[in-house]
């Protein structure tokens, strides 16, 4: 279970030169604000504490990154409040007791323990607009969210200093870990290991679009399989560039997050650059892609909802596909280019329908791309079933993935079906 406590700073000193009605007016946006952005994550309104307030995750549903969820939520937080508010932030994870019949909205509490009491010591305890998290979500958590160390706190009521790391930013991800050494070998997956490594040379040679389905259920390894092919062409001779986005499992406006992921990775823009520094490396990527003027202002336009520069407005949606695989292209006529697309079974329709638009969609001649994606199947064990006839769908659950090429061949061993068309 993890907990977030969250609390504005000198709101006392703030309201006493204010009246009632403005001091209502900046709570209701505020708490409207904290509803929204916990809820969005995936989190539960516990409950509000005159201008505190306490959220759980993983109750009453519970996922396997709650405390990821918890983090990033507090550091959304902390960036929309603007800067007329501030506020200390702690987030704690560890076991508690819950009460599901609970209704929050009558006085009743969901949670208990000790946990929930850590977090509210760590939370007075907390820097100005500043976000302290205990061991728990250090440790669940420091592969996905950058932090520094900070002091113990001498929190009333423990024995000893608590130890903490105040969260800093959410950390861009690579997707899965293929960019680690591995430190095993390969066995039984040497038949789609030579799949994924021959279409990703047929699409080199034939200088054509070339798509890969990965699908098994949870652990079966199909990320090790796209590690396999990391390791194949990052000891190739000749530069190949491997973009990787992940689908988020919550969140209205993570439609395209995957493909953003992938656009930001090209341009080189970084989760903590602005909105001026991440216009300029968008420029400066549709620039090396070549086109005439007015091709380069196309391609901007439809990109910066991608980067989140934009608000996405009423454009034509094969339009904007049109755009997003021009540039897709046009990157993939300078050097060979790999796309990984990560669970894929998070993806709505709208990245779906994009994914089977990259595949169908004929290509410009001098095209060497590969996409990978992956994803699971509804299913606890044995093998995956056949292929169907079409290009197949992810299914809603599960964990990860996919791959990309032209002319199927279905290749079923083990619990893992590759399937390159």
């Amino acid at each position: 279970m993890t907990i977030l406590f969250t609390d504005l700073v000198g709101s006392t000193a703030r309201a006493e030169g204010l009246d009632p009605e403005d001091v209502s007016a900046t709570l209701s946006a505020y708490y409207a604000q904290l509803r929204a952005e916990l809820e969005r994550h995936g989190g539960t309104v516990e409950k509000f504490i005159g201008d505190a307030v306490m959220a759980v995750f993983g109750a009453p549903i519970a996922h396997e990154d709650d405390a990821e969820r918890a983090v990033r939520a507090a550091l959304a937080i902390r960036d929309s409040i603007g800067e007329e508010l501030q506020i200390r932030t702690a987030v704690n994870t560890g076991e508690a007791l819950v009460a599901l019949g609970a209704k929050p909205g009558k006085g009743d509490a969901m949670v208990a323990g000790d946990v929930v009491n850590t977090a509210a010591r760590l939370q007075g305890a907390a820097p100005v607009n500043g976000i302290l998290v205990g061991e728990g979500t250090y440790r669940a958590t420091r592969d996905a969210i950058d932090y520094r160390q900070a002091a113990p706190v001498e929190a009333k009521g423990k024995a000893e200093p608590v130890k903490v790391w105040e969260a800093v930013a959410a950390r861009a991800r690579f997707g899965s870990d293929v960019e680690q050494k591995l430190r095993t070998p390969l066995v039984g997956r040497e038949r789609e290991r030579s799949l994924l490594a021959d279409a990703f040379e047929h699409a080199r040679r034939e200088q054509s679009a070339q798509l890969v389905t990965l699908v098994g259920v949870p652990g079966i390894g199909k990320s090790r399989l796209v590690a396999e092919l990391f390791q194949i062409t990052d000891a190739d001779e000749e530069i190949i560039s491997w973009r990787q986005g992940r689908s988020l499992p919550y969140g209205e406006r993570a439609s395209f997050w995957a493909l953003g992921e992938i656009v930001k990775a090209h341009a080189g823009i970084l989760e903590s650059d602005d909105t001026a520094t991440a216009e300029e490396k968008l420029v400066a990527m549709v620039e090396t892609l070549g086109g005439d003027e007015r091709e380069r202002d196309w391609l901007a336009r439809h990109t910066r909802p991608l980067l989140g520069l934009e608000v996405a407005g009423q454009a034509d949606r094969d339009e904007a596909f049109a755009a997003w695989r021009r540039l897709l292209e046009a990157a993939a006529e300078l050097r060979p280019l790999i796309l990984v697309f990560e669970d894929l079974h998070w993806a709505d329709d709208g990245l779906l329908d994009f994914v089977d638009h990259l595949s169908r969609v004929g290509w410009r001649k001098a095209k060497r791309a590969h996409a990978v994606d992956r994803r699971a199947v509804e299913r606890g064990d044995g093998p995956a079933p056949a292929a169907p006839a079409g290009p197949p769908r992810p299914r809603r659950r599960g964990s990860a993935g996919r791959a990309a090429a032209r002319g199927r061949q279905p290749a079923l061993r083990g619990g893992v079906r590759a399937d390159a068309r």
